[in-house]
């Protein structure tokens, strides 16, 4: 006999997540899945990516709630900076016309990373109402993009949300070699200076492990989360002195 797939609840608008521990697990037909509809408003963002739940669904699908275990974390002092990087980065802060900015074309870099492609994908999660709420979490002031800039152009970045010191990496894009690390460099700068422990990359792939990403217990990673999206929110823009702050050796315990 075929196990029973356990009920999903369905949430109206504006209605509570359940609580992140009734996520389905690994023996489920979708591990880490908590719920099915809802709405994207800004006010259910925020409460959601507050409790360590994020929406992810296609084109033709619900709105879909997820809280995964173990959660992929990139913990900012293990940000991996392979010889390589350090030479490009190196090259970038030494080149007139080459410039990290944040939140100068939002909408630019999410439509950006909706239409770059993606390994093993076929289409993109990022719809046009996963688009337009992103754009309304902008204007509230709670969703971020970082953007690497070379003479005018945008070449590659991502965004991402930001809640307090708690960071929620959503989706790179480059149309240039190295332009999405290069805003992944400038983003963990940026959070050393300011004190940010860790930023959220929600599911392991190996570029991200590549970089330093780490799996942890949801149950830690929660914990953290709670500490930090009550802090005050630090001031997103980018000073090209940030750079500093990824070439000094840190301590990875926080």
């Amino acid at each position: 006999m075929k196990p029973r797939r356990p009920a999903l609840p369905w949430l109206a608008p504006g209605e509570a997540l359940p609580p992140v521990s009734l996520a389905w697990g690994p023996e489920d037909p979708a591990p880490g899945l908590l719920a099915a509809g809802g709405s994207l408003d800004v006010d259910s963002l925020r409460a959601a990516y507050g409790h360590g739940v994020y929406p992810w669904f296609s084109e033709g699908q619900p709105i879909l709630w997820w809280s995964p275990d173990p959660r992929m974390v990139l913990q900012a002092g293990a940000f991996r900076l392979h010889r390589s990087l350090r030479k490009t980065l190196q090259r970038f802060m030494a080149t007139p016309g080459c410039e990290v900015r944040f939140d100068s074309a939002f909408g630019d870099v999410v439509r950006a990373c909706a239409a770059s492609p993606r390994e093993g994908q076929s289409g993109t999660w990022i719809v046009p109402e996963m688009v337009r709420a992103y754009e309304d979490l902008h204007a509230a002031g709670s969703a971020h993009s970082v953007e690497t800039w070379v003479d005018g152009e945008l070449l590659g970045g991502l965004y991402c949300v930001g809640l307090g010191r708690a960071v929620f990496g959503e989706s790179m894009f480059a149309r240039a070699t190295d332009a999405s690390k290069i805003a992944l460099a400038a983003l963990v700068a940026w959070c050393r200076v300011h004190g940010v422990v860790q930023i959220d990359c929600q599911q392991n792939t190996r570029h991200l492990a590549s970089l330093g990403a780490a799996e942890m217990p949801r149950a830690d990673f929660v914990s953290r989360l709670r500490q930090d999206a009550q802090a005050a929110d630090p001031p997103w823009r980018f000073d090209p002195v940030y750079w500093s702050a990824l070439f000094t050796p840190v301590s990875r315990t926080a």
